[in-house]
């Protein structure tokens, strides 16, 4: 599957007294680090809807396939609710993609954050309705109270003047500047849909790549695969998030460097993006420029109308 061609929907910005509904696309979650979220959602103005169901387990994951899927379906079908945050990652994103009314979607775009593990869904979600997503903290996260984390996503989800996301502990593996879409996320979990329809597909695309607790050559494996099944060709440049608990940074952006020397795109790493203390909001689907000499992703128009 290729990025989107077409022209982005971009969802209305977000707005005091706005009602934020909660899915759980993936994992269970704890209700403690929720609850400090939902806290932190109210404090930035807004109401926080809990479908009912939210709560389910089964195994490893948030409910049946199909419960999850359904709410996110009902979310985006319900008038009331003005955007989407998902409560946590884990794993169970992938298992729902067939089952989502991406029609609907298109019909209703709002706006939908969401890392990790759900960033099957929002790399899906910008190919079958070419609508804007955010990449930025889930409720758990957000629960973590960090204030950088839930500035950057109040920032992104109400700006409507294009935002910019420095790169905090910059470090050019390859200098240069370049303007795309910007796409992403979990590497681990962008690579396990190569092979299947939602395959990514960075072809003139700014690639925003992060990951948690995989040893470097594990990253190494994921990105060789990904490079051998196509999905870097005619990539614009690559932007690196946290790689927390992956060992040695240095080791990690040795990988990165051997992957891509037969390439000449700007790469940066350093943006605190993922699984960090702090993860900083990014819009996926819309055009910036990634320069390393100012070490920036500097977005070219707002995310939301």
């Amino acid at each position: 599957m290729g990025h989107p061609k077409a022209s982005i929907k971009k969802p209305s910005r977000l707005n005091p007294g706005d009602t934020i509904g909660v899915v759980a696309p993936a994992g269970p979650f704890d209700p403690e680090l929720f609850l400090k979220g939902v806290a932190v959602l109210e404090a930035l103005g807004y109401r926080v809807f809990q479908p009912e169901g939210l709560t389910l387990r089964d195994r490893f994951l948030a409910g049946p396939d199909e419960h999850r899927a359904g709410l996110i379906n009902q979310m985006f079908a319900d008038p009331e609710i003005k955007g989407v945050c998902c409560a946590r990652g884990g794993y169970g994103s992938l298992r729902i993609l067939d089952l989502i009314d991406y029609g609907l979607i298109r019909q209703n775009p709002k706006v939908f954050i969401g890392f990790s593990d759900i960033s099957a869904l929002l790399w899906v979600l910008a190919n079958q309705c070419s609508l804007s997503v955010f990449h930025g903290p889930v409720m758990t996260k957000l629960g973590k109270e960090n204030v950088e984390t839930a500035a950057g996503l109040q920032i992104a989800l109400t700006s409507t003047s294009p935002i910019e996301i420095p790169a905090a502990n910059g470090e050019v593996l390859r200098a240069g500047a370049c303007k795309g879409p910007v796409h992403g996320g979990n590497l681990a979990t962008l690579c396990h849909l190569v092979g299947t329809p939602y395959a990514p597909n960075f072809n003139e695309c700014i690639a925003v790549l992060e990951d948690v607790g995989e040893a470097p050559y594990k990253i190494d494996r994921m990105l060789y695969q990904m490079r051998m099944a196509g999905c870097f060709d005619g990539m614009a440049g690559l932007a690196l998030g946290t790689f927390a608990d992956c060992g040695n940074l240095d080791d990690i952006l040795e990988v990165v460097r051997d992957v891509f020397k037969d390439t000449d795109i700007p790469i940066l790493a350093g943006f605190d993006i993922g699984h960090g203390p702090v993860n900083q909001t990014l819009p996926f689907g819309i055009p910036a420029v990634l320069d390393t000499e100012r070490r920036t992703l500097a977005y070219t128009e707002a995310a939301v109308l």
